[in-house]
């Protein structure tokens, strides 16, 4: 009640624009469930009690306590109107109805929340003053007892509404009393018996008042006094002329505020209330659009590690067949010498990430008395009352696991060996600490077809749905996969060969014209499918988490840059098509949202690539609170100004101080992104051996520029893979 009522204030004393996403968690907290809140295009509010959606008209023109106003009457009808066709069963006008109706789930949402009766009494208020019930220059004790009533619960604090007799008040007093649906149909029944007998009254009266006054007229002893049959043509002939003039069949009404065309009464001040709150829409205004994650199908989307190097195997086999020299000598030398490099890493993250789960391990420990008596206190009875021996028990370490998701795009042909470098200190770190892990790169090129090495023959493409395409859900290409290009399944020297080959691959797609070999097309370098990838997570985490029985998971994203915003699904009606079918439109951030059913939450797309991705990685965040989502960027030196523009203004101080940590130790960590943590990696310094080594002979200034090489190397390395183990442990 405190937050709501924070909330509120903060509200009402704020006269900005309307948040329309702000106004869905007010509507939330209101309801205490996860409604669904959509903001659209349309000129009343409406609640779908099936499917749970609230869908409120964009009121761009309400201030900031109407809006309030709004959005509590309209979680007050899904509270508390119930889903039921009432009309089969009353026929009461729905004006009526919702008269009633709209006063009994007023009143139980000010019950409920008692900071709410502040909003409505002040929003009712503002709607008073500027007419909105058009009662101005209107005389409302002429008005029925609907309209009365509507204007007495709604701006009675306002303006004098007068009753005219003890029925009528006996009527309000069980309008404010009635407590549950079926109440608000049989009060709503009794007045509008009540104004449809009084409506008849007023008609009768108004019959015998034109009669009197027809009768009343003396006729002149010189005209022809006209016949009964010519009066009655001529009645006839003056209601058809009058109904022509009006547009009405029937007698003309005897207020404008007591019965409509069909002689019924009418709620006049309902209508233009609702007339006046349309006019608060912004039917000019970007409609918002309001998207969901597809749930993917992983067997069509992962190609498993089996496979991915079934096909690498054949591919260098059947190259290596044609020639008597060995073609992968210079990159598996390569490979054999990082290793043996890397071991010094490799082992300082071993040791952080023991000496960080022994210490977290200490500080969880309880201490607790055993019952029995330790003697070597004895002595201390005097002054000591802990004479009993001590048990500490020290609690189990978490189990982990990685997530590895590695950029297969063509931007990064020229910095994957220096990212493979990164990712296989990790694999090694993994299998030393006996962490089970699973590298995914994505790409857009597996689906296309392979290659029989046997036969010669091309095979065809796979373009399998992922998903069921659906209205509202975001568009996931055919053609995007995750290749599980290295696993921990797998035994120690067959992860080595997998390692080898990917590395293979890396050198040729960074040395093109130095090596003797070339690649399968099935693994060749394409797009960006990242946030495709992100998508998938949402299955293949929960996966991973369940096999591996963890309780800790680590998602590590190797990337050199953003991708592509992705379109969303929609339902295509078409002259040339009989039926209508499921296209695809894109997704303008201006007025999109990603929205979570299982969550209740919303997240708006903001401008940019890169706001993109952190949408869906907050709403992965979300989703997966155990789960840690580590970004590693390899950038070149001309690419780390505009990337951390991305994330901070240029002068400010965090700005002031990644620009430091870049130029001294070429890598630099942002956390203000959608990941837990952003390491900016040099992809030159990355490129440098750490170890110390000069030339026989060297002079002094080698043997320096060498060392401080070496130095700078080993701090960039120890400073990274530090903060990585400050978060996997």
């Amino acid at each position: 009640m405190a937050t709501f009522r924070f909330i509120m204030a903060s509200y009402e004393t704020n006269p900005m624009a309307v948040s329309h996403e702000i106004k869905s968690q007010l509507a939330k907290l209101l309801a205490t469930e996860d409604l669904v809140v959509e903001h659209k295009k349309t000129e009343t509010a409406c609640f779908n009690v099936h499917t749970r959606v609230l869908t409120l008209p964009m009121w761009e023109k309400a201030s900031s306590t109407v809006y309030d106003l709004l959005v509590g009457h309209e979680v007050g009808h899904a509270l508390y109107t119930p889903d039921e066709n009432w009309l089969e069963t009353h026929k009461i006008p729905q004006q009526f109805v919702n008269v009633v109706e709209d006063a009994r789930i007023e009143k139980l949402m000010k019950r409920r929340y008692a900071g709410l009766a502040k909003t409505f009494y002040n929003g009712y208020k503002q709607l008073s003053e500027e007419d909105f019930f058009s009662i101005e220059d209107e005389d409302i004790s002429t008005f029925n007892l609907a309209d009365r009533a509507n204007l007495l619960f709604k701006i009675g604090n306002f303006i004098d509404v007068p009753l005219e007799n003890d029925e009528e008040k006996e009527i309000i007093g069980m309008i404010s009393e009635i407590e549950t649906f079926a109440d608000t149909l049989t009060v709503s029944e009794i007045l509008y018996k009540y104004c449809k007998k009084k409506q008849n009254e007023q008609q009768k009266v108004a019959d015998i008042d034109s009669h009197d006054q027809t009768g009343k007229s003396q006729t002149p002893s010189n005209e022809v006094v006209e016949s009964s049959e010519d009066k009655t043509e001529e009645s006839g002939d003056n209601e058809s002329k009058e109904s022509e003039k009006t547009g009405e069949s029937g007698s003309a009404p005897v207020s404008s505020n007591s019965q409509v065309d069909n002689g019924e009464p009418e709620v006049q001040t309902a209508d233009s209330l609702k007339e006046k709150i349309e006019e608060l829409v912004d039917m000019d205004a970007i409609d918002n659009v309001y998207v969901e994650l597809p749930k993917v199908n992983l067997e069509t989307i992962i190609a498993s590690n089996e496979s991915v190097h079934k096909e690498i195997d054949q591919s260098f086999e059947y190259q290596q067949k044609h020639y008597e020299i060995n073609l992968f000598e210079c990159p598996d030398t390569m490979f054999k010498k990082f290793k043996l490099s890397a071991q010094k890493e490799v082992n300082y993250l071993v040791k952080e990430f023991e000496c960080r789960k022994a210490a977290d391990s200490y500080a969880r420990a309880t201490t607790a008395r055993t019952g029995v008596l330790d003697c070597s206190k004895l002595h201390t009875y005097k002054y000591n009352e802990d004479l009993f021996r001590k048990v500490t028990t020290l609690a189990e370490g978490k189990n982990h696991g990685l997530v590895f998701v590695l950029d297969w795009s063509g931007s990064m042909a020229n910095v994957l060996p220096d990212t493979c470098k990164q990712l296989f200190n990790l694999i090694w770190f993994c299998k030393k600490v006996s962490i089970p892990f699973e590298v995914y790169a994505f790409t857009n090129e597996w689906q296309r077809g392979g290659y029989d090495y046997e036969s010669g023959l091309h095979l065809p493409a796979d373009r399998s749905p992922h998903y069921e395409k659906k209205d509202g859900l975001i568009a996931v290409s055919e053609g995007f996969s995750l290749m599980n290009i290295l696993t921990s399944k797998v035994a120690g020297k067959e992860l080595e060969r997998q390692m080898k080959n990917i590395w293979r691959l890396a050198v040729c797609f960074d040395s093109p014209y130095q090596c003797h070999y070339t690649y399968s097309n099935r693994l060749s370098l394409s797009g960006t499918p990242l946030n495709e990838s992100l998508i998938a997570l949402h299955q293949i985490l929960p996966k991973f988490q369940k096999e591996n029985k963890l309780q800790k998971v680590q998602c590590i994203v190797l990337t050199d840059g953003e991708a592509n915003q992705l379109p969303r699904h929609v339902e295509i009606t078409s002259r040339l098509d009989s039926e209508p079918y499921i296209g695809v439109r894109s997704i303008y951030s201006a007025n999109a949202f990603l929205r979570d059913r299982k969550l209740g939450t919303t997240y708006r797309f903001d401008y940019g690539y890169e706001k993109f991705t952190d949408t869906l990685l907050n709403n992965l965040k979300d989703n997966f609170p155990s789960v840690n989502f580590i970004g590693i960027r390899v950038l070149g030196g001309r690419d780390a100004s505009r990337f951390i523009n991305l994330y901070h203004n240029y002068g400010d101080k965090e700005y002031d101080k990644i620009t430091k940590d870049w130029k001294k130790l070429r890598s630099f960590t942002i956390k203000n992104s959608g990941y837990d943590a952003y390491f900016g990696l040099s992809s030159t310094s990355l490129a440098q051996e750490s170890e110390f080594e000069v030339d026989e002979g060297a002079t002094k200034a080698k043997i320096k520029s060498a060392f401080v090489k070496s130095l700078k190397t080993k701090k960039l390395n120890k400073k990274v893979l530090g903060e990585f183990i400050a978060l996997v442990a």
